[in-house]
């Protein structure tokens, strides 16, 4: 029992330390965008919406590739279990050389994209023109930000947290700083302004994919690297997982489109204070991500070395650690709520349109817990089918709830500042909880069958 709960943390703890500096992230490109409130006549709801909006472009984009990390990890893992380093280094060559292939995608697109996708997200013509100038800015970094999502799940795989943790920490460390210094300037120099956040996050991809580079060069140089035919059945393989994925991270993406979209439907305010929500609500998943991490690592390694033992243990020990963070967080967002706001944004507009639906960040961490623990486990196991099937059924849940609720409650669907909009925000978090709820008893149910079945088939 302590040598497992020592490997979790061990596995969690980087993820964990990593993750701190993510939300610090997005607070720290909200919070410059709030701060340049009154430049050039535009508004600091304007810059943050701009920021927003700008970043959902890339969530459209970028959360279709999340099997580059999650199929890469889960594969690597097993082959790590069964002790097959050949597999491991075919797993990550064919990893990156498909994120480098579709990052040269994303950049071919980029206009067509960016008009079709500001045909579904309305907003209004100050936040349309920042979010687009963000844009077409950041798309430059996607060869930097698809191949590192290779290197983390190949990381995790190999069981070696530490490494994607310091590719992480240079990634954040550098966005936040880079943002900073390039849109309010330094010494003499008044820096570009909104521009700058976006020129920030791009210098910072390439940073984080040099560094990892080097990390892989160094660590494991005694490992033969190289780009070979493979085996059909294992390509197979990897498309049908990847299939899934991207079918779980469209319903991923729909919801969390659904839920800015609607938002914008009542005014930049509420768009704002919707951005801030989100971003608070997401401090609780950085801290359990950690143990769905070290999770998804050692299912998947007990599952590639046939030990159905320790894989049941990972599981309770994983859900445990869960669990305690869970409480912490309901504590630290009972008593700082309003303090957290503040910290994201200086006009009192936007904090005070916030206020009223704080009480939902309780709600968080005991309905997030399980759903993202169990996310882990599943990508370990490579179970994408019922993880596909999770999300399917979360995203009708999540506009059911919502599209019911306004019918019922007489709710208009778009409004500016009005008492509707206060309701409407209410019904879509609630939406939200819906859809965390839906995938945790789903999966719950699914474990026997598709996790441990992995095992006693064999």
């Amino acid at each position: 029992m302590k040598g497992l709960n020592k490997e979790i943390l061990r596995l969690a703890v980087p993820s964990i330390l990593a993750n701190l500096t993510v939300p610090l992230v997005g607070m720290v490109d909200i919070a410059v965008a709030g701060h340049l409130g009154g430049m050039d006549g535009t508004s600091a709801a304007a810059f943050i919406g701009g920021v927003t909006i700008g970043s959902l472009l890339f969530d459209l984009l970028y959360w279709n590739f999340s099997f580059l990390r999650v199929g890469t990890g889960g594969l690597v893992a097993q082959a790590f279990g069964r002790g097959d380093m050949e597999e491991c280094t075919e797993l990550f060559v064919r990893g990156v050389s498909f994120a480098l292939l579709l990052s040269a995608v994303v950049i071919a697109i980029q206009w067509p994209f960016q008009k079709l996708a500001f045909l579904v997200v309305q907003t209004s013509p100050q936040v349309h023109d920042l979010a687009l100038k963000y844009f077409l800015i950041r798309v430059w970094a996607a060869p930097a930000t698809l191949s590192l999502m290779a290197f983390r799940g190949w990381f995790v795989g190999m069981q070696d947290s530490v490494s994607s943790m310091i590719t992480d920490l240079a990634v954040n460390i550098v966005n936040a700083a880079a943002s900073i210094i390039l849109t309010l300037g330094i010494g003499n120099w008044e820096g570009l302004g909104f521009t700058g956040i976006a020129v920030g996050t791009v210098v910072a991809q390439y940073s984080g994919l040099l560094l990892a580079c080097g990390i892989v060069a160094f660590k494991y140089h005694g490992l033969k690297f190289r780009l070979k035919r493979s085996d059909k059945a294992k390509v197979r393989q990897f498309l049908s997982m990847n299939n899934d994925l991207f079918i779980r991270s469209l319903c991923f993406i729909a919801i969390y489109i659904g839920f800015t979209t609607i938002s914008a439907r009542y005014g930049d305010v509420f768009l704002s204070a919707s951005a801030i929500l989100m971003k608070i609500l997401m401090l609780f998943s950085y801290f359990t991500d950690g143990f769905a991490y070290s999770g998804e690592a050692l299912s998947g390694r007990f599952i590639g070395a046939n030990d159905i033992r320790n894989l049941r243990r990972t599981v309770r020990y994983v859900f445990l650690w869960s669990m305690g963070v869970a409480i912490l967080f309901i504590t630290i967002y009972g008593f700082a709520g309003k303090n957290i706001v503040r910290i994201m944004t200086s006009d009192p507009i936007v904090a005070e349109a916030c206020h009223p639906f704080l009480w939902w960040l309780l709600l968080m961490p005991s309905l997030g817990c399980a759903a993202f623990t169990w996310d882990g486990i599943y990508e370990g196991a490579t179970a994408t089918k019922a993880v596909r099937n999770a999300m399917l059924l979360s995203f009708i849940s999540f506009f059911a709830v919502y599209l019911a609720g306004i019918f019922i409650a007489g709710i208009p669907s778009s409004c500016d500042g009005s008492q509707f909009a206060v309701s409407a925000m209410n019904l879509l978090m609630a939406a939200y909880f819906a859809h965390l709820l839906v995938r945790t008893i789903y999966l719950s149910l699914r474990y026997r069958k598709d996790i441990l079945s992995k095992i006693q088939h064999k």
